[in-house]
């Protein structure tokens, strides 16, 4: 779980979201209109074992007179597994959004907005963190008083979440795909080996491991054409290992290629390059 940053220290205190969002009190709700959200342009955000930043974009129409100075007041798009009252997972901005006003009436100011998401293994908790999140717009505002004499200290904080916004985002572990074809070279007409290995990443231990009883295409490109054609489909065996054979015909070059799942992004191995004598 993240925490929204409004550019405010607070020593640490400050938890603006959490598995249970503080409810925010009506009469200090601003009326805030978020619209037109897109996280990743619309497209799957794969993650493997490493940071991947998404961007997301939305339209945002405030008050004018609520000035959201992202020091004291915080206004921006999380993503968010479960239901907003009880969250499961979510992942919000840490850092200011790119606003551009757009239109203005005598009540409202109308914005294009641009921020970024960061997808870090480490806060996607479990493999059922593998489907599709809710986006919400979200606005905090925290007010903080510090006594020069360390004798007091007051601080309070509102947060209000909208949402479900758009169509979300679909989050899947990112696969990667080996091949190996021998022996090199082979005789035309001889009998090739085709191996490789299967893998997605597992964020609980940062590694990538064996996925099986998947299906993964074997392919063909002749040397000195740009294009590949299918050979046959092989079923993923333990740890994920691939292995099947095909006859030598020509100079060439074979991979494996995975479409994906609905959890699983696709991947695709660098074509291994045969010698046909």
């Amino acid at each position: 779980m993240r925490k929204l940053a409004i550019g405010i220290a607070a020593s640490g205190a400050l938890a603006l979201t959490g598995l249970v969002a503080p409810a925010a009190s009506a009469d200090t709700s601003p009326d805030l209109v978020f619209s037109a959200v897109t996280v990743n342009s619309g497209k799957a955000v794969v993650v493997g074992t490493a940071t991947v930043n998404v961007p997301v974009t939305y339209t945002l129409t405030r008050p004018s007179d609520l000035t959201v100075d992202y020091k004291t007041k915080f206004s921006g798009v999380m993503i968010y597994r479960g239901t907003l009252s009880r969250m499961a997972n979510e992942i919000d901005p840490e850092d200011a959004p790119t606003c551009t006003t757009t239109a203005t009436t005598d009540t409202t100011v109308t914005e294009s907005c641009k921020e970024t998401l960061a997808f870090e293994p480490g806060y996607l908790y479990t493999a059922s963190d593998a489907t599709t999140w809710k986006a919400a717009g979200v606005y905090s505002k925290l007010d903080q008083d510090d006594d020069d004499s360390d004798g007091h200290i007051s601080f309070t904080s509102s947060y209000d979440a909208w949402g479900p916004l758009g169509s979300g985002a679909r989050i899947k572990r990112a696969a990667r795909l080996t091949v190996n074809a021998s022996p090199e070279p082979v005789k035309k007409g001889g009998t090739i080996t085709v191996t490789g290995k299967l893998t997605r990443a597992n964020w609980e231990t940062g590694t990538y491991t064996g996925y099986i009883s998947q299906n993964a295409t074997l392919q063909f490109r002749a040397k000195g054409s740009n294009s590949y054609t299918t050979v046959k489909t092989v079923i993923s065996g333990t740890g994920g290992a691939l292995k099947t054979t095909t006859k030598a015909t020509e100079d060439g070059y074979y991979r494996y290629v995975f479409a994906g799942t609905t959890t699983t992004g696709s991947a695709t191995a660098a074509g291994d390059y045969i010698d046909v004598r």
